[in-house]
């Protein structure tokens, strides 16, 4: 496989179809939830009696588990190679045990290709489950990364409640620096009222770190993506995160998210309480957005990936993921979640095409 996948953008002027098209390499990052990954070993520590696997005879969780990992690896080697021709170059990920998981994940035969990286840290989650991101090591080089702790409670008790971290990743995709944000923001458990606060927490602690990177660089290009448990239209996103629906509409320090509109177009990426939610989402900040950005890599187009096989084909969820666990049993599915993913594009020198032409012969 060239490592340079050629994209053309089609411009309908008569100068443009007398001169040679410009080529694009094409990079996919997503974000998929993984809905309860967790290995079949009794950790202590954590409260992994109540995950799908452990509930099952002790007999079969092996099998489920190695099910469960074909499941995952069988839908991330497909995101968005429609255009990029391969598997993403990043993905964060949510709904996972530990990193023994995610080494299991990216060395299973399906995915080991790519050679993935991990960045993982333990989150203090009641469930026992954690953000991570997965990189080709081929394409991204990490520079630093941490893990923010976020800090609520309960204001009828003052109790905390225990949730997932948000991982901060900062890297270069081919030489080019960018921020990673990956969440899996508090649930709507009590009711979307009722736990609102909490998410407009993870929204500020989000806030937090964008700030503390433009205070860096004022021109850093950032995603924040993850499972938000929120559609783009509440307050969480429109509000505390200032999104905005039209990039026309995104300055300096702002930042956009696509699916916004995708929501208002009838999208989904699951069903909750028999509703079609956009929970899942990748938003960008304005350098990625900007024409005049040459040198680097650029927003293109935002996706969701629903594909026929992973998605119901009749009954009261027609049209919804085909989930792996439900009625205490491995349904043979894939994940409650669909994935989300956007392509983003780079101009190729003609150093580069000659390269990539002369490495195929």
């Amino acid at each position: 496989m060239s490592a340079l996948c050629f994209f053309a953008f089609a411009k309908a002027s008569q100068a443009q179809t007398t001169s040679k098209a410009k080529q694009y390499k094409v990079k996919t990052i997503a974000f998929y939830n993984l809905e309860n990954l967790y290995d079949i070993e009794d950790d202590i520590t954590i409260n992994d009696e109540a995950s799908p696997i452990m509930e099952m005879a002790e007999g079969v969780r092996a099998e489920v588990y190695q099910k469960k990992l074909t499941s995952m690896a069988r839908v991330i080697r497909k995101i968005g190679a429609e255009k990029s021709q391969s598997a993403p170059s990043v993905i964060g990920i949510c709904e996972v045990e530990n990193r023994k998981v995610l080494e299991d994940l990216v060395n299973h035969p399906l995915l080991i290709e790519f050679d993935y990286g991990i960045e993982h840290y333990d989150s203090p989650d009641r469930r026992g489950i954690d953000t991570g991101l997965l990189y080709k090591k081929s394409d991204f080089k990490v520079l630093n990364s941490q893990s923010n702790e976020l800090l609520i409670y309960r204001a009828s008790t003052g109790k905390r409640i225990y949730t997932r971290d948000q991982l901060v990743v900062t890297g270069e995709l081919d030489g080019d620096k960018m921020s990673f944000i990956v969440n899996h923001w508090p649930s709507r458990s009590g009711g979307e009222q009722k736990s609102r606060a909490s998410r407009v927490s993870a929204a500020a602690l989000n806030q937090k770190a964008i700030d503390s990177l433009h205070s860096i660089d004022a021109m850093s290009k950032i995603f924040v993506l993850g499972d938000l448990n929120d559609d783009p239209t509440n307050d969480s996103v429109l509000v505390t995160l200032n999104a905005q629906k039209d990039r026309e509409d995104v300055r300096p320090q702002m930042i956009y998210n696509p699916y916004i509109q995708m929501l208002k177009d009838g999208y989904n990426t699951l069903a909750y309480r028999d509703a079609g939610n956009i929970f899942d989402q990748i938003m960008v900040t304005y350098p990625l957005l900007n024409e005049a950005n040459q040198s680097g890599y650029r927003y293109y187009q935002a996706n969701i990936y629903n594909p026929s096989f992973m998605t119901n084909k009749s009954g009261r969820y027609k049209g919804y993921p085909l989930r792996s666990f439900a009625d205490g049993g491995f349904t043979g599915g894939f994940s409650d979640h669909f994935p989300v993913y956007v392509y983003l594009v780079k101009e190729i020198t003609e150093a580069e095409e000659t390269k990539a032409t002369s490495d195929n012969k």
